[in-house]
């Protein structure tokens, strides 16, 4: 099936001021085209538990929103340094957050456990060294919105 759109997001490693911005847009995005509800809320959370999970964890990465007609879907790469056990990431209360992140509020070891309660289907993929790979879709049964 053809993508609507996509868009991408750089996201730098511990830029804090910035974090939030990509997740705020996305939501913006879809709430234009009709996606309301249920599924903009879990988009919402889902792209704001990635995005923070990139600025506190990686070396950067990219965040990409592209929406298909039944279908939206997030993707995260990011450059290293993986995750060392990605089935203990995944427990919830588990962090490696670091004093930084933890000082401003963050790393309480929430953001897979909720991504992939938010997200329809879920996978991730890492590798030490070299990064993570995390890929959410969020289902749109019945939308009717504006077809760019």
């Amino acid at each position: 099936m053809e993508a609507l759109f996509t868009t991408q997001y750089p996201v730098a490693k511990a830029d804090y001021v910035s974090a939030g911005k990509a997740s705020q847009d996305i939501k913006r995005r879809l709430k234009q085209l009709g996606i309301g509800g249920d599924v903009l809320r879990r988009v919402a959370v889902a792209s704001y538990e990635v995005e923070l999970n990139l600025v506190i964890h990686s070396e950067g990465g990219t965040l990409t929103l592209t929406l298909y007609p039944d279908c939206v879907e997030l993707n995260s790469v990011d450059v290293g340094p993986g995750i060392a056990d990605v089935s203990m990431a995944m427990r919830e209360g588990w962090s490696t957050a670091n004093d930084e992140a933890r000082a401003l509020g963050f790393g309480a070891g929430m953001g897979l456990p909720n991504m992939k309660r938010n997200a329809d289907d879920f996978s991730i993929q890492s590798e030490l060294g070299k990064g993570t790979v995390i890929d959410m879709r969020f289902h749109l049964p019945g939308w009717q919105g504006e077809q760019t």
